[in-house]
């Protein structure tokens, strides 16, 4: 891995170099200038064929397939979160210090690159570096409030650069009708057929291509709670970080996606280790995307089934009660765990060529086994909308505005009740209630790399207790990008 990591860095070092000849590609789409006209032709026609620098005549000169640098970003979250009513606090409740602001920054770096070795072959490789916290550390909370916060949970993960992502996409054209591809991170510039058959496979994350929502997906550019990036009742297959190794395969067609992805889930709770080639330890995922008009709605069906070493909420607390002890997950995690759910996810264009509209989402899982790898909830619903800087004449800008509830299953609710610790959940006790979350944002637009948003989220019944809060977060967000 350290060899590979090697590679890796050099390179991102080589392609960055690149980044004057790739910029000067895309604004080839620019309208012509005076300059543009016969006379400038020749002049034009011999500096390029005699480069002043031979850096980039050298870069020029390589295959397609070398790696092509897609982009890069910055994302810096600063929070905080002003004192709230909290009689009691347990190992993992949100805010545990009273009587004082709970104040923390994070920061995430990454570079993306790409290769076209075929016309239907890519490959791409995603370096990131995260670094921080997050308030409360990161536990707590159903919709935790940074979607950048990275938990390290059990693995203890090293604030170094890693792999985010390294994989292959292939596709087979099933018609001749072709859509323009833009250049941005994992998307290699071109055109790809309209309908088509496609694969990918090796490192990713299951939420590139399930989930997805055109107002509600990007925690860097539009929300920052979970509530409002993915359904928070779909515990989807993932290390620490978000990512795990496997295949998606879809079929492209107009009016409509299908898609199916198998990945592998980590051997321990919130954990960042498999074990590969076991085949009780796998996500399964298939959805359906409807686009049944031309008004661009998009419906999305998606339902999953999970198999892996999860401890199950009533024998716990059997074993708990038998023992005159504390009930814990730990205790009963075996093999042949299994969770499945049911998601729907819609989202509506309303105005300025669809970047006024709203969104939504609804979710559900059986809540038998205890959450293995995103957030615990075991039931989901939210709300919102976008509204665009246009009719104040800021068209780069956008607000942002939601409002998500998140629940839990009896059996969940029993064991927090009895004191039980889970994945991001415990505080020493619980008076159930619906967690609910507001949250406001106003992104700003400071030139073409450049975005400053201040975020606030209101939190009732943090951790689904009513003994706690309300909480009020205060964010303010940069990210820059290319």
């Amino acid at each position: 891995m350290k060899q590979f990591m090697n590679i890796c860095l050099t390179l991102i070092a080589v392609t960055m170099a690149a980044v004057t000849p790739f910029a000067a590609y895309a604004d080839t789409n620019q309208p012509a200038s005076p300059a543009n006209t016969p006379e400038h032709v020749a002049e034009a026609v011999a500096k390029e064929t005699t480069p002043a620098n031979p850096a980039l005549a050298a870069l020029e000169a390589l295959p397609d397939w070398f790696p092509k640098l897609l982009g890069g970003q910055f994302n810096g979250v600063y929070q905080n979160v002003p004192p709230f009513h909290s009689p009691y606090v347990g190992p993992n409740s949100f805010t545990p210090t009273r009587g004082q602001d709970w104040r923390d920054s994070t920061q995430t770096y990454g570079v993306y690159l790409g290769s076209q070795i075929t016309s239907t072959l890519q490959a791409y490789l995603d370096v990131e570096l995260f670094r921080g916290n997050g308030v409360s550390d990161g536990v707590g909370l159903a919709g935790n409030v940074n979607g950048d916060v990275v938990r390290a949970g059990s693995s203890n993960l090293p604030k170094s650069p890693y792999v985010a992502r390294m994989y292959l996409r292939y596709y087979i054209p099933l018609s001749s009708e072709t859509e323009k591809v833009e250049r941005a991170m994992d998307q290699l510039p071109g055109d790809q057929p309209v309908s088509r058959w496609e694969v990918k496979a090796g490192r990713l994350a299951l939420t590139d291509d399930f989930d997805q929502n055109r107002y509600a997906n990007n925690n860097r550019t539009q929300f920052l709670n979970y509530d409002f990036l993915f359904n928070t009742s779909w515990d989807y297959a993932a290390d620490t970080r978000g990512y795990s190794y496997g295949i998606t395969t879809a079929l492209y067609q107009p009016r409509w996606r299908l898609a199916l992805g198998v990945f592998m889930e980590p051997n321990t709770v919130n954990g960042a280790v498999y074990d590969w080639m076991n085949t009780q330890e796998l996500g399964y995922n298939l959805e359906l995307t409807l686009k049944p008009n031309n008004a661009g709605t998009v419906v999305r069906l998606l339902t999953y089934f999970n198999e892996a070493r999860m401890g199950d909420y009533n024998a716990a607390l059997a074993l708990g009660q038998s023992t005159s002890s504390v009930p814990s997950l730990l205790n009963v995690e075996k093999q042949g765990g299994t969770k499945y759910g049911f998601a729907v996810n819609f989202e509506q264009p309303l105005a300025d060529e669809g970047e006024t509209g709203i969104f939504g989402r609804l979710g559900w899982n059986d809540g038998t086994h205890e959450t293995w790898a995103y957030v615990e909830s075991d039931r989901h619903a939210s709300l919102g909308g976008q509204i665009n800087g246009v009719h104040w004449g800021r068209k780069e800008d956008c607000i942002g505005l939601a409002y998500g509830i998140s629940g839990l299953s009896t059996q969940h609710k029993d064991y927090l009740k009895a004191k039980g610790i889970g994945m991001l959940l415990g505080d020493d006790g619980l008076n159930y209630g619906l967690e609910q979350v507001f949250e406001a944002y106003y992104r700003v637009q400071l030139g073409p790399y450049v975005q400053i948003t201040p975020d606030f989220q209101l939190i009732q019944n943090p951790g689904f207790n009513k003994d706690r809060g309300p909480a009020e977060v205060y964010g303010l967000r940069t990210h820059v990008s290319f």
